[in-house]
């Protein structure tokens, strides 16, 4: 979800915007059913363990990842009813000292990621040991991820064909007319009818309560008495329910781009701020191609790298790239970059040779991977059944509609694709919850890490303040003027010593720390920067 400093127009009107949206209504405490349900699987998988082998074929994984499976209810209130499975991955600790050869680490136990999305999965998460800045994490930790369950193997979601899944090329009109709303609408109604027919009367236990007793349970499986995780995005409000819920179960957590977990938050008004937040990180993404204006040639200035943009819209519009890519692709290669600023370069490039008459490098980095549409629907019909789950939602299309057309007039970059994603769950029909009250009481709770970039988009700064204020005892480490999303094990070094401190020696800050931001990417040609980047992409998620 979204970014910290905003245009002062845009933040005005976005508090005017969230006074008028919906409350998400009192939360509500999960049923002594669940609760026992929870207790009696996690004693069960603790018996039964895991049993780590090869990993299947279509894993695709190499042979130091090893694959097992975790038994869950489906339904927590029924522990004895319909079970799934989620898969799950390990690499185990090197105990070797990186620093050190000939010495070696002791072993700390399992560390457990969650990528976020929520539908993203962190089976390759292990892998990641293999980097230069976690192999002093992974010498320490058995690496752990899993599939969530809806996602991958665990039980798969679908809300649609998945050979339908890829649209292109689309159109993404900033100011959408009548009819292109109406249009949407009926999308999106078939949309939620397929969720609710593709996956039946079990579509409602995909929920992040859920979520957090699959990861108590995924807990117990391994062996571990209290939990060491990390969660990055939709993993950190997932991490903060799991506090919630089982305060005495952590050693020690870490929360990458946090959420903001207020109960009137989840899930309407956080996409609100998240589009918001989107136009303050297009404005930076548009000052660094001014900057090297020499390299790209699309302008010296914020507002003529928008007039190249839009005229690239508007060719695209009438011919598409290759075949494939519309207005609608480019804004999506465009919102990858608002992520993460090391497709700057790529899509930067991208951008200019399209209008200099070559097309190849935009198809490169926007068109769609036919390949990997059946991965993508699932991802978005996980994404998009955790969050209708999860809370209420405006059911009058009048109610997004004011909304987000007052909130386009200031914040056009990412408002309305954000709305067409999200708007299924107007018309969801399975039941919703209301949202947990995150919060621990003083001495409840073992020290939390906090991790936030001040400029991130997706998770905007607010949610790690509010996280830190409701997570008693919890530290925030701020990257300054930077916004990639998901800071940790990334090139900030400084960021990094805090993440080594605290999980491999349980030392925090004394108060909240901050870091300068990591260097500005570099210009360079997409020959050695395309968006191909298979393990960083599978640790992320959405949110």
């Amino acid at each position: 979800m979204r970014a910290a400093a905003l245009y002062s127009a845009a933040g005005s009107l976005l508090l005017t915007t969230l006074a008028a949206a919906p409350a998400g209504g009192a939360p509500a405490s999960p049923g002594a059913a669940e609760v026992r349900g929870a207790a009696v699987a996690a004693a069960r998988a603790r018996a039964a363990g895991v049993h780590f082998g090869k990993c299947p074929a279509t894993e695709e994984a190499p042979g130091t990842l090893l694959c097992g499976t975790v038994r869950v209810p489906l339904d927590y209130a029924h522990p004895d009813g319909k079970q799934i499975s989620l898969t799950v991955s390990r690499v185990r600790a090197s105990q070797k000292d990186p620093r050190n050869s000939k010495r070696k680490i002791p072993r700390q136990g399992a560390l457990v990621y969650n990528p976020g999305g929520p539908g993203a999965s962190g089976m390759y998460f292990p892998l990641i040991g293999e980097m230069p800045q976690w192999k002093r994490i992974a010498a320490a930790y058995d690496l752990v991820g899993y599939a969530p369950r809806g996602v991958g193997r665990s039980a798969p979601l679908s809300c649609q064909d998945p050979r339908r899944f890829f649209e292109g090329p689309s159109q993404a009109p900033t100011h959408p007319s009548a009819s292109y709303k109406k249009d949407r609408v009926a999308r999106a109604k078939a949309y939620a009818r397929g969720c609710a027919e593709r996956s039946g009367s079990g579509l409602r236990y995909y929920n992040t309560l859920n979520n957090a007793r699959d990861l108590d349970v995924l807990r117990a499986a391994l062996g571990e008495e209290k939990l060491t995780f990390m969660g990055a995005s939709y993993g950190t409000y997932l991490g903060s329910v799991y506090a919630t819920l089982f305060p005495s179960h952590v050693r020690r957590m870490v929360l990458d781009s946090a959420v903001n977990p207020d109960p009137g938050q989840i899930w309407y008004r956080n996409n609100l701020q998240q589009s918001a937040a989107f136009e303050g990180r297009w404005a930076d993404f548009r000052e660094w191609i001014a900057r090297h204006d020499h390299v790209y040639g699309l302008g010296d200035t914020t507002g003529k790298v928008l007039r190249s943009y839009e005229k690239a819209e508007d060719r695209l519009a009438t011919k598409p790239a290759g075949g494939t890519v519309g207005p609608g692709q480019l804004q999506g290669a465009f919102l990858t970059a608002g992520y993460y600023d090391d497709y700057w370069p790529s899509r930067a490039e991208a951008l200019s040779a399209y209008l200099k008459g070559d097309p190849k490098p935009l198809v490169a980095v926007a068109g769609p991977e036919r390949e990997t549409a059946t991965e993508a629907e699932n991802g978005n019909a996980v994404y998009t059944t955790v969050e209708c789950n999860d809370a209420p939602w405006p059911t009058d299309w009048a109610v997004w509609d004011r909304d987000n057309t007052r909130l386009a007039r200031v914040a056009p970059f990412e408002t309305w694709d954000n709305v067409w994603m999200n708007l299924p769950c107007a018309y969801w029909q399975a039941p919703r919850q209301q949202p947990v009250d995150v919060r621990t009481g003083p001495g409840e709770l073992p020290a939390v890490l906090i991790m936030a970039a001040e400029r991130d988009a997706a998770t905007p700064y607010d949610g790690a303040l509010e996280m830190n204020r409701r997570l008693a005892g919890s530290v925030l480490v701020t990257e300054r003027d930077a916004g990639t999303h998901g800071i940790g094990g990334g090139p900030n070094k400084c960021v990094n010593a805090h993440l080594d401190a605290y999980l491999l020696e349980g030392r925090l800050p004394v108060r909240h720390a901050s870091c300068a931001p990591h260097p500005e990417p570099k210009p360079k040609t997409p020959s050695d920067a395309s968006r191909n980047q298979p393990l960083r992409d599978a640790l992320k998620g959405k949110a």
